[in-house]
């Protein structure tokens, strides 16, 4: 059978109608402007959050007692695909952010990118900014699940398939990503299974979207949990130096903006890192693991929304390390796994 009918036959197979329901967690597959969709229930904390696979694999609605937690650009899935832009989780890889050229270094070899593939984005500088993968229909749903601690549904791409992307970042792996919805958290879990021969080098990051409706933007404050501010160039590029935190804490959105990176992060008594926004009432706490020893915070003047970024990677890792400017980039050794997990935590909604 042709490859592309199977793949067509593979990604349909996942979305037969499903539904799996134990106590107070749903897990299930519909359709919301004729694209199919996960929709994962937390009824006991009232609680829904739906992703769409087949762009980007974004957890794009998360609504606490009727309340989006999320934001999203487009008045609905069909105006969003059509005209695609950031907003809900999106997810960053092979970088996340910027890349400081047209190539990069890893395990010490230069590898160029390819602009005629048609698979890059652009910052206003004309950087490669957030990977391939950010609006992908490559994804397909493998395991959507509800038991009585939560439902679930894990999406997975095969990166090594598909010479587009290879020529791009030639390290063969798999990638899985799982939202968990439980007692009205919802856990991001990405594993990566570094399937070559060398080391795969990890830049990846997160960019989810936040909005509070209890309080116009410039009456919320921020958590901003770090030791370290990173000093960037005027691309928002790091410079390799860093500053001690010297933003006041919470910080007042009301008449500034943000587009910052920040690591040393700062842990509470339980080893726990949390970013956090808070308004009148409500207040969305975003957890880190320890693999995301990173965040960028992103405020834009004249928005109504907040982003905390999970990173696992300064911006530009793979070059700043590879100029000894940095000795964080993490790796995966060949046939093994990387994974971590970060947390959504609203709460007064």
């Amino acid at each position: 059978m042709p490859l592309a009918p199977l793949r067509a036959i593979l990604i349909a197979s996942a979305f037969l109608p499903t539904m799996t329901f134990a106590a107070n967690y749903q897990a299930q597959t519909s359709q919301q402007d004729g694209i199919d969709i996960v929709r994962l229930t937390d009824t006991a904390h009232h609680t829904e959050v739906l992703i769409v696979p087949s762009f980007g694999n974004n957890a794009y609605s998360m609504k606490v007692n009727g309340h989006e937690i999320l934001y999203l650009p487009a008045r609905s899935l069909t105006d969003w695909k059509a005209k695609p832009d950031f907003g809900g989780v999106p997810f960053l890889w092979p970088w996340a952010n910027r890349v400081d050229g047209m190539a990069y270094w890893a395990n010490g070899k230069k590898y160029l990118l390819n602009p005629d593939l048609g698979n890059l984005r652009y910052d206003p500088n004309q950087l490669p900014i957030h990977g391939l993968l950010a609006y992908s229909d490559l994804w397909h749903a493998s395991d959507i699940k509800a038991d009585a601690h939560s439902a679930h549904v894990t999406s997975q791409l095969d990166f090594w398939k598909y010479p587009d992307l290879m020529a791009q970042f030639p390290f063969p792996h798999t990638l899985r990503v799982t939202y968990r919805l439980h007692d009205g958290i919802l856990d991001v879990t990405t594993n990566i299974q570094n399937a070559g021969m060398s080391p795969m080098p990890v830049a990846l990051g997160f960019h989810p979207y936040f909005q509070l409706d209890d309080s116009p933007r410039d009456q919320w404050t921020a958590h901003l949990a770090a030791h370290q501010h990173l000093v960037l160039n005027d691309k928002l590029i790091p410079t390799g130096e860093m500053k001690p935190m010297d933003l006041p804490d919470p910080y007042p959105l009301a008449g500034h903006q943000l587009d910052d990176g920040f690591t040393d992060l700062v842990k509470d008594s339980t080893g726990n890192v949390d970013f956090w926004v808070h308004g009148k009432n409500q207040q969305i706490t975003v957890r880190y693991g320890p693999k995301f020893p990173v965040a960028v915070a992103y405020a834009p003047p004249g928005k109504s929304f907040i982003c905390f970024e999970p990173m696992a990677s300064l911006t530009d890792g793979y070059n700043l390390a590879h100029d000894g400017k940095w000795n964080g980039l993490q790796s995966i050794p060949p046939g093994a796994t990387w994974e971590e997990t970060f947390q959504i935590r609203p709460s007064g909604f």
